[in-house]
């Protein structure tokens, strides 16, 4: 059952557990940026949407959910950690050598990672590939869950899968966008202008649906709105702000991927605790 606090308690831990991590991390960094934006958003579907088996990932009766933009996989793992997913001994391992936990998404379904995914673009062809096999197994009941980037939407192939979920017609298939402007070089609207972006996926079909990504409460209620007699994919515009909770990577584009120093750590940690 939905408790907003429960959720919200679970987006503080988790923004703070990214910080953590990326400090870490040393001089190597973290795409800290686009892991932040999406953390209210991963803790709605992980604790209050998602339906799965905590105890077998590979449960067919399982909804999938799809990281398209996999430079936001430290986020997915901090979530999945808190949850009871993965594991300390999992979640530690991150970016160490040999680790199954590295900076992209690497496929190990028993661990809830569908798909290997990061190079952008692939994630919604995944998604609708997963959906439509679902519906020629006769399972009705799981959904398909894909989270891409605004900056993603610039990739031709995320339009060829849009166009296909549509024709057949996968109303198990519900894609997340984080909407934060930012991506790798700049702001979207210096890279590739993205005009009306929600009527697009419209005329393609979809059902759209538009919240702001750091309120967990509406976030919650978005969801349950459009899964409630889903008939079409549906498409949620997640409205974000990319380096979300500290002052100096909000809004950054150069902060795309970081590193924490000493200094900028305690910076960063004194800013989510106020």
């Amino acid at each position: 059952m939905y408790n907003m606090m429960k959720t919200l308690t679970l987006a503080k831990q988790v923004r703070r557990d990214i910080i953590d991590l990326t400090y870490k991390a040393g001089t190597n960094g973290t795409h800290i940026g686009g892991s932040l934006s999406i953390v209210e958003v991963l803790s709605v579907l992980y604790n209050d949407i998602l339906k799965l088996n905590k105890s077998d990932m590979t449960d067919d009766t399982r909804d999938r959910f799809i990281l398209s933009k996999g430079h936001g996989a430290m986020a997915q793992y901090a979530v999945m950690h808190r949850v009871g997913i993965l594991s300390d001994e999992d979640i530690a391992s991150f970016k160490k050598d040999g680790s199954s936990f590295s900076t992209h998404p690497y496929m190990n379904v028993k661990k809830g990672i569908e798909f290997s995914t990061g190079s952008l673009g692939h994630g919604l062809s995944l998604g609708v590939g997963s959906a439509l096999a679902l519906k020629r197994k006769n399972n009705v009941t799981s959904k398909v869950f894909v989270m891409m980037g605004d900056g993603e939407c610039d990739e031709g192939s995320i339009w060829e899968a849009a166009m296909s979920a549509s024709n057949f017609g996968l109303n198990n298939l519900v894609l997340i966008i984080d909407k934060n402007r930012l991506q790798l070089d700049g702001f979207i609207e210096e890279i590739m202008k993205q005009d009306s972006l929600e009527d697009k996926w419209s005329s393609f079909g979809w059902k759209v649906y538009g919240t702001d990504g750091h309120d967990v409460d509406a976030i919650y209620k978005t969801f349950s709105e459009a899964l409630i007699n889903q008939k079409q994919p549906v498409v949620v515009f997640a409205h974000t702000i990319k380096g979300k909770g500290v002052s100096f990577i909000e809004n950054k584009y150069n902060w795309h991927i970081g590193v924490l120093n000493d200094e900028l750590y305690k910076k960063a940690i004194e800013e989510l605790e106020a």
